[in-house]
């Protein structure tokens, strides 16, 4: 195995599935079995949720809502989507520990360094939630930090497309992938891959990124074992 502790970042509207809003069971059930196969194989697995598919707190704001306070509540979406994954890993036999930025037991854990290593001792996938616990951090950067606090060996992004590419493939049908680019290319080339406060940190720790489609069975163990399927940032 090429990769043996990792960041797992997913994206809240993932979950939402075919749906238009909330948590997709069926897409749940198919990150989990990955989830589980991936730790199986003997890796430490971190995992960090966005929380788009409930509450996202800059729409919030144009909804008419404080900033802080929608930046609160889109964190609180992200520990509704770490128990639902939580739920269903330990449906699955998988152990799991559920961690959160700010105090809030007995829903879960608050996040500290030892307790996460103990985890990953016990071979528990470990859920990081309510991002970096701060208003004005995304859960991209709330991952880059974990990802660096955990001494992952990589940052794995699992979107629906199979990597970088020089433009949205969905929208320009010559958009071309890459395979791997240097951090300094795709920001100078402008490419949407983090927001600028993730990626710096990746940068400036020599964490590099996978960006690969977790949509597809099987892909999760692949990029653990070294398999070219997505495109690696480093």
């Amino acid at each position: 195995m090429k990769y043996k502790r990792v960041l797992l970042k997913l994206s809240g509207e993932a979950l939402m599935g075919e749906s238009n809003y909330g948590i997709d069971a069926n897409r749940l059930h198919e990150y989990a079995e990955q989830i589980k196969e991936a730790s199986q194989s003997g890796a430490k697995i971190g995992v960090v949720f966005g929380g788009g598919n409930i509450f996202r707190g800059l729409k919030g704001v144009s909804a008419g809502y404080d900033r802080i306070k929608g930046d609160y509540m889109g964190m609180l979406a992200t520990v509704i989507n770490g128990l639902a994954l939580q739920s269903a890993l330990e449906s699955m036999d998988v152990p799991t520990r559920l961690m959160t930025a700010f105090n809030m037991e007995p829903v879960a854990e608050r996040y500290a360094p030892k307790p996460m290593e103990d985890a990953f001792a016990r071979s528990e996938v470990v859920i990081f939630s309510a991002g970096t616990g701060n208003p004005y951090f995304t859960t991209d950067t709330a991952s880059a930090l974990r990802a660096v606090e955990m001494q992952a060996d990589i940052l794995l992004k699992g979107t629906r497309v199979d990597g970088v590419y020089t433009a949205d493939p969905e929208k320009d049908t010559n958009a071309t992938k890459f395979d791997e680019i240097t951090f300094d290319a795709v920001y100078e080339k402008g490419l949407k891959v983090m927001d600028l406060t993730a990626f710096t940190m990746c940068k400036e720790n020599n964490l590099p990124i996978m960006v690969f489609d977790m949509n597809t069975k099987g892909n999760l163990k692949k990029v653990l074992q070294g398999e070219p399927i997505g495109t690696i940032i480093h």
